[in-house]
């Protein structure tokens, strides 16, 4: 039989019970801590279409050999100037692409030797090629090697007459590129360039002249990145 104490404590028990739930439920909930937000770095995109100009010197040196197998060694140096059009695109970190140059140029070369006859002459009035790049970014820098086609207007001859011939070579070098504005680059850059050999026969010199022409160029430039992919729909 249950006493009157136990009788007591259960109906204590249930007038106590509805008044814990209640504060319990006013007891606001632990919110959950995310923590500050990441911060997101912004890497530079070099794909793109772009344009530029450019600037720079040449040295270079020309081989004369006449007829009798005589040879004579000159060095023509000068100033080069003109313009550039490319396209790269950007994998991860690195950039391969394709450009192009035009430059009109200012080399010129004139040395005293038999093998010519009196004089031999060498100029060079433009160049252009047609040239892969591959570059590795560090963000807004992009160090790169580049290669490709050459092509140039040379003068040979010596005090009896000269020809101008259109020559067809090849050309590599290195470079480094620097985003520094937005869509603009700078960039500084070292080619090679060799147009084989151009000659000049008994109908214009007095003697057959063959010249094997090589420069090196050193310039520097500003492009203009177009923004976004053109091709990204193909």
């Amino acid at each position: 039989m249950i006493s009157k104490f136990t009788k007591w404590g259960i109906a204590t028990l249930a007038l106590l019970v509805p008044s814990f739930s209640a504060n319990a439920a006013d007891i606001p909930a632990k919110g959950y801590y995310k923590g500050p937000p990441r911060s997101v770095v912004s890497y530079y995109n070099w794909t793109g279409a772009y344009v530029g100009i450019s600037g720079g010197y040449m040295w270079g040196q020309t081989e004369f050999t006449n007829a009798a197998g005589a040879n004579f060694n000159t060095s023509p140096k000068g100033w080069l100037v003109g313009g550039t059009l490319g396209y790269n695109w950007q994998t991860g970190a690195f950039v391969w692409g394709l450009e192009g140059d035009f430059s009109w140029v200012d080399l010129n070369g004139t040395d005293a030797s038999i093998v010519c006859g009196a004089t031999c002459n060498i100029k060079n009035t433009w160049l252009g090629t047609a040239r892969g790049r591959l570059g590795y970014a560090f963000d807004r820098w992009l160090p790169y090697v580049t290669g490709g086609a050459a092509f140039g207007r040379v003068n040979l001859g010596n005090a009896s007459g000269t020809v101008d011939e259109t020559k067809t070579g090849w050309t590599a070098g290195v470079g480094v590129e620097y985003a520094f504005l937005g869509n603009w680059t700078t960039k500084l850059e070292y080619l090679h360039v060799d147009l084989g050999t151009a000659t000049c026969d008994l109908s214009i010199c007095t003697s057959t002249i063959n010249a094997k022409y090589t420069a090196d160029i050193v310039r520097a430039g500003i492009n203009y990145k177009f923004s976004g992919p053109i091709f990204s729909r193909f």
